[in-house]
Order: structure tokens, then sequence, then C-alpha cells
């Protein structure tokens, strides 16, 4: 009787210290994945603000027009509120009929 409850005792022992090791071995993989993803994380909203930064400092009007005078550029057209998308979708879709258009002209040159 006195083996039985030491033999017992010693399987969910050696049981519960297998678990907890692996537990822990899964547990120290895991935070070796959030620590490489949160600095990729980082990197990558570094690179977000300086490009932003970057976009705002080049697209600035004074930028632009020091560009322009540096460049010389006399015959300066400024761009028509038309030809600028507000989206992405309008920009596709123009693109889109300007290709349906080319291939509908393709077709009447070849049926000439």
């Amino acid at each position: 009787m006195f083996k039985l409850k030491i033999f017992i005792s010693i399987i969910i022992f050696s049981f519960l210290l297998i678990g907890t090791s692996s537990i822990k071995n899964k547990t120290r993989e895991l935070e070796k994945k959030i620590n490489i993803l949160t600095i990729a994380h980082a990197n990558k909203e570094r690179t977000l603000s300086e490009v932003q930064l970057d976009y705002h400092y080049l697209t600035s009007p004074s930028m632009i027009e020091m560009k322009i005078e540096h460049l010389g550029l006399k015959k300066y057209l400024h761009m028509e509120h038309s030809k600028i998308f507000l989206s992405m979708e309008n920009f596709i879709n123009i693109q889109n009929k300007q290709a349906m258009q080319k291939t509908l002209d393709e077709k009447k040159i070849q049926k000439k």
C-alpha cells in the first residue's frame, strides 16, 4: 500500500515536471517571436514616419516653388483640378475606361 502511494506520487510529480518544462519552452519561443515582431513593427513605424515627413517636406508649396525656380521652368502650368484623383478607385475606373476605348478603337481599325 505504501509503495503504491509513493509510486503514484512519483508518476504525478514526473508528469507535472515534464509538463511545466514543456510549457516554459513554448512560452520562451512565443516571447522570442513577439520580440521579433515588436522590433519589426517599430522599424516599420519609424520608416513610415520618415516617409511621411519626406512626403510633406517635398510636396510643400514652398519646396515646389524652389524646385521650379532652380530648374528654370518658365512655362510652369498648374494642374487642373479635374486631373487630380480623390481616390484610387477613380483612377482605376478612368484607366479601365481608357483601356476599353483603346480596344474598341483597335477593333475598328482592324475591321477597316
